[in-house]
């Protein structure tokens, strides 16, 4: 945290304030004895505040999620008490030499500056928890914000189209109620683009669903397009059984599946092969062979890929989302967010 401005005004500022509140007499004070004062709590103030701030930033470091407030602040309060008690004892060694009369080094002494200097050292450190707090509660406001404005952009992108999802979706529940029954083949494929657009419409306002939910609306997806690949496609899913209960961004598979069909020839001469991974490392990972079309399709601008990585940036994924080419295959691996 950047609390320069805070270092340059709040030291001198709770020193002033300390000196004013210890004066026993304001009027019989001079200005060389209100100097020497201010000084001494000058000298206190800034250093049990720099030790007390390096050791907030040390804690905070280590233990910087939301899940571990409880344990950082128990484990600060610990360590500054025993830091600002022997901060104290080290701070006043000097002064005693100085002035014997006022820092004595006997037990009571001690103890009554030690628990005098709690006092500020407590101050400081709410006043530090208290801003990082708030500075939390922006971030995740406007990270909410991007990642529901991300998410739309996704849901749109999946539907490829303007037209209303629900109207789509009622559209083909009337259609497949108009197919011949004898039409079987026809009535499924139906069916199953309608539960594609169902799980478009129950996802549209979440920010992350199960592997094992995502999973299933992929098998949908990838039913409906080996009508038109038929053997030219070939799918090959391996996924632990542990894996299924983690959460990824909604449609983010189902993009990574759709850009390798749209980018990559599938024919019989050359089937696509695609597989679908999760194999305990973290990840979930997509990989195709990579063979570009060189005709049709127009080329692929990333922004689909680019809208993937900003959601789990904003998910705070614990890994970012990776892209490679390696021997014939592009890969990507999305990071598996915790239940």
């Amino acid at each position: 945290m950047n609390d320069r401005r805070l270092l340059l005004f709040g030291i001198p500022s709770l020193s002033l304030i300390i000196t004013l509140l210890m004066a026993p007499d304001h009027q019989t004070w001079t200005v060389p004895l209100f100097s020497v004062s201010w000084a001494i709590s000058l000298y206190f103030t800034a250093f049990l505040w720099i030790g007390n701030r390096t050791l907030w930033n040390w804690l905070l470091r280590r233990l910087p999620h939301v899940d571990q407030t409880k344990r950082r602040l128990w484990s600060l309060a610990g360590l500054s008490v025993v830091g600002t008690s022997v901060a104290t004892v080290l701070l006043r060694l000097p002064l005693h030499w100085l002035l014997p009369q006022y820092f004595g080094l006997d037990f009571q002494s001690q103890m009554a500056g030690t628990f005098f200097n709690l006092f500020p050292t407590l101050a400081v450190l709410t006043l530090y928890e208290t801003i990082y707090f708030f500075r939390q509660w922006e971030q995740n406001l406007r990270r909410a914000e991007q990642l529901q404005s991300a998410g739309v952009q996704s849901q749109l992108e999946a539907l490829q189209s303007q037209l209303d999802p629900h109207f789509l979706f009622n559209t083909l529940n009337t259609l497949s109620a108009l197919i011949e029954p004898g039409n079987k083949p026809a009535q499924e494929f139906v069916e199953q683009l309608a539960d594609v657009y169902r799980y478009v419409l129950l996802t549209r306002d979440k920010t992350t669903v199960s592997l094992a939910e995502e999973l299933a609306f992929v098998d949908t997806y990838l039913a409906l397009q080996k009508v038109r690949f038929r053997d030219n496609l070939r799918v090959t899913t391996t996924v632990a059984p542990a894996a299924l209960t983690a959460r990824v961004a909604p449609l983010s598979v189902q993009l990574l599946v759709e850009n390798a069909l749209k980018h990559n020839v599938a024919s019989r001469q050359f089937p696509l092969e695609l597989r679908l991974l999760a194999d305990g490392t973290g990840y979930f990972t997509v990989e195709n062979t990579l063979r570009p079309r060189t005709a049709g399709l127009a080329p692929g601008t990333g922004m689909g890929l680019a809208n993937v990585r900003h959601r789990y940036e904003l998910l705070q994924a614990p890994h970012p989302v990776t892209v490679s080419t390696e021997a014939g295959w592009f890969r990507v691996q999305l990071p598996l967010l915790a239940e």
